[in-house]
């Protein structure tokens, strides 16, 4: 199981959020080239990039910080946030970043997923499923769509995708650990899918439980706040998920 920690950019800064609510913002950097070296001084293989501004807006906002991070740091970095149309992916590999994640745009229209894929090639188109209450929340977490989390897994894997990151809205930044419940459900759902589990990790316990329920599928964990409160390190996650 991969331990991949996060950098959220909202104005060109490394923050958190707690829930996805854009008024409960906690600054943890200035420099997030700095952060992103940190985390790969650590060890980590890929990092998780997160343009908050571009999720609102619908377009890729950071640009500036992302093409620095990624010039920045020898590892891959994945960005999601405000990639909807093929020319954002462009732009998004341009910048320096190695995969692109949909969110919005394969939620209200699943089949757009196969359009980058085809392409992209499906490594490096990753979908992005936001849940609130099972439902999937779009726009920066902003907006309910009213689709159901499970079914549209189910679509875009039969669409041809073949890596999406779970996030559980509730979960994220609570430090309450993840709902394995709905990510045991979700990989048996689409069992040749590899799944990456977002939201709730406190420390190396999460990591065991989620260790502990078995799935093959279950490639790996996002991590933020842990991380950046100094709840826990990279270090002990990483053993936690090699153990």
């Amino acid at each position: 199981m991969k331990v991949i920690p996060a950098i959220d950019l909202l104005g060109g800064r490394c923050v958190r959020l707690f829930q996805g609510d854009y008024s409960q913002e906690t600054v943890y950097s200035d420099n997030p080239v700095e952060q992103a070296q940190k985390w790969q001084d650590a060890g980590c293989e890929i990092i998780h990039l997160v343009d908050l501004d571009g999720a609102k807006a619908g377009r890729i906002t950071n640009r500036n910080a992302v093409e620095k991070i990624c010039a920045g740091v020898k590892i891959p970095c994945e960005l999601g946030g405000g990639i909807r149309t093929l020319d954002d992916a462009k732009l998004a590999f341009d910048l320096g970043v190695s995969r692109v994640i949909l969110g919005t745009v394969a939620c209200e229209d699943p089949a757009v997923a196969e359009q980058f894929i085809k392409a992209f090639g499906s490594e490096k188109v990753l979908v992005g499923i936001d849940a609130k209450n099972g439902k999937v929340a779009v726009r920066g977490w902003i907006e309910d769509s009213g689709v159901d989390v499970f079914t549209l897994a189910q679509d875009l894997y039969l669409r041809g995708v073949n890596r999406i990151i779970y996030t559980d809205i509730a979960t994220d930044g609570a430090l309450n650990g993840p709902n394995l419940p709905n990510v045991e459900k979700l990989c048996s759902l689409v069992p040749d899918c590899n799944i990456i589990s977002s939201g709730g990790i406190s420390g190396p316990i999460d990591i065991n439980r989620l260790k502990g329920l078995n799935l093959p599928n279950l490639e790996g964990v996002i991590v933020g706040k842990a991380l950046y409160d100094g709840r826990t390190t990279y270090q002990e996650l990483e053993q936690a998920a090699r153990l």
